[in-house]
């Protein structure tokens, strides 16, 4: 599946009637990569244009998908993060603010169980649950089959990838715009360590500031890091605890809707 870290192949399950298996494009695991390259050079070529076939086919179904959601007059974000950011509660919560006024479902990313889209769906959104096994992203033709579930219309969707910093800042989904979530609990360098993400996003919400008091964190060191990356990158610091930058939150949402359907 992932040509980058060798991630599992085949493994991907699409939630519908007992989870069954969905075969994404898929490449040898990272164990066979290895041992191909010490046992022969020549296979280094192969492997890069299995690498670039990959991304080839990926960035194909994510334009057929950008071309979906346009066609459905749909805002699809990708939200990605590493673990425990607490994207999915702010995403519990920008539902709920939301549902009322505005139609809008969810695919959520996880290796594994249905937790997190259990959790959506009480917010009365419909959410499809995709398992990716050893996988750890999203791919477009994973959202391509799991956006097809949904009936989804003049309205949000969020992508919610699986927590990870690293290969889904590669794997294009077809969505508008990649947000970034990163916690206070977590270092001001991630930036830095994880240029390539921060550097494909629109937008980096700094959550959890409700903890800043407890806490010996910068947050403007972080916002100055991810602008060395991403000069561009908006910022919102935001709590789903305490609602702090909620209302911008849903500002900037409001915004990205409105300029995709002028451009639509």
């Amino acid at each position: 599946m992932c040509g980058v870290c060798g991630c599992g192949e085949g493994e991907a399950r699409i939630e519908q009637g007992g989870n069954q298996p969905f075969a994404g494009p898929g490449t040898p695991a990272r164990e066979s990569q290895q041992q191909a390259l010490r046992d022969d050079p020549g296979e280094r070529s192969h492997l890069v244009r299995v690498e670039q076939d990959l991304f080839a086919r990926n960035d194909a179904l994510a334009a057929h998908n950008r071309e979906h959601f346009r066609a459905h007059r749909v805002l699809a974000l990708n939200l990605v993060s590493s673990p425990g950011s607490g994207k999915t509660t702010l995403l519990v919560n920008t539902l709920q603010a939301l549902l009322p006024t505005t139609s809008a479902a969810v695919i959520e990313g996880d290796q594994e169980t249905t937790t997190d889209a259990d959790r959506i769906r009480q917010t009365g959104a419909p959410a499809v649950q995709v398992n990716t096994g050893r996988g750890c992203h999203l791919d477009a033709q994973m959202v391509d089959s799991a956006f097809h579930k949904l009936q989804l219309t003049d309205g949000m969707l969020f992508i919610e990838n699986v927590g990870n910093l690293v290969c889904p800042a590669g794997f294009d989904l077809g969505e508008a715009h990649k947000v970034v979530i990163t916690s206070v609990t977590e270092g001001e360098d991630k930036p830095l360590k994880y240029p390539n993400m921060f550097a494909a996003s629109s937008l980096l919400l700094v959550s959890k500031v409700d903890l800043l008091p407890y806490l010996d964190f910068d947050v403007d060191v972080l916002i100055a890091n991810a602008r060395r990356v991403n000069p561009s990158i908006a910022v919102i610091q935001i709590s789903a605890k305490d609602n702090t930058g909620m209302d911008s939150w849903l500002q900037w949402l409001n915004a990205a809707r409105s300029m995709a359907s002028a451009s639509a």
